[in-house]
């Protein structure tokens, strides 16, 4: 074979490496979150009260969500296999909130299952509203069990931009800003984001005011910027 076949066989051998290594990766990805299910499976008999018994059952929930969300998006299951796993990761969290009714953590995780189906469906074209109203709904008791915990009103303000309400987001994400300054960054895309819905409104003045906004908190892309110094009208 001439000289000049060997980068050839070199780049499909580089290529058959990378997707063998590819799928390592996603076997070891997919047996660590089996034995977190195991694990849990472990705590759940092992618990001695409902409080503990509550916290395993949290964690085998977002176990078997995180399965169904990985290999979802790496389409190693199918459809079906996905629904069977996170039926199970629902029925476990309903578990935890039943015996420990008073766990914002529960609640927390519940929610943080129902948004991570949300964003498979919307990343999909699908209709995923059903499950952000789910999971706005629990990071809202979430923030109503305890008021001084800035993930509570994270997750709750990232659940109200996904479902395209981000007047509610910026209301959330201002009360994250007064206890986290993750707070601020998530607000100044709040504004770009409404300022960008007026912008397709055709309400320039009122897009421009939202665009400056998210630029006077260090946030807001080119779109932003661009929006703000022509007063929200590309056509400027």
């Amino acid at each position: 074979m001439s000289f000049r076949g060997w980068p050839k066989i070199c780049c499909a051998c580089l290529l058959l490496a990378l997707g063998g290594c590819g799928r390592i990766a996603q076997s070891l990805y997919v047996s660590g979150r089996n034995r977190d299910i195991q694990n849990a499976a472990h705590a759940i008999d092992a618990a001695r009260d409902d409080v503990q018994r509550a916290r395993a059952y949290s964690k085998r929930g977002r176990a078997y969500s995180e399965k169904a969300r990985y290999c979802r998006m790496t389409r190693l299951i199918a459809s079906d296999e996905y629904e069977r796993l996170f039926e199970l990761a629902i029925k476990d969290h309903g578990q935890a909130v039943a015996l420990d009714p008073g766990s914002r953590e529960a609640y927390l995780d519940r929610g943080q299952t129902y948004y991570d189906r949300a964003t498979l469906e919307l990343q999909e074209s699908k209709e995923g509203k059903r499950w952000l109203s789910a999971a706005a709904a629990d990071f809202e008791k979430a923030t109503q069990m305890d008021a001084q915990d800035y993930r509570a009103f994270d997750y709750l303000g990232l659940a109200h931009l996904q479902g395209s309400e981000p007047e509610k987001a910026i209301e959330d994400f201002k009360k994250e800003m007064a206890l986290n300054p993750l707070g601020k960054a998530r607000l100044a895309d709040a504004y770009c984001t409404v300022g960008s819905h007026y912008h397709g409104q055709k309400k320039y003045d009122v897009a421009s005011a939202d665009y400056w906004k998210s630029i006077e908190m260090g946030g807001g892309g080119d779109g932003c910027a661009g929006g703000a110094v022509h007063g929200g009208d590309p056509a400027v």
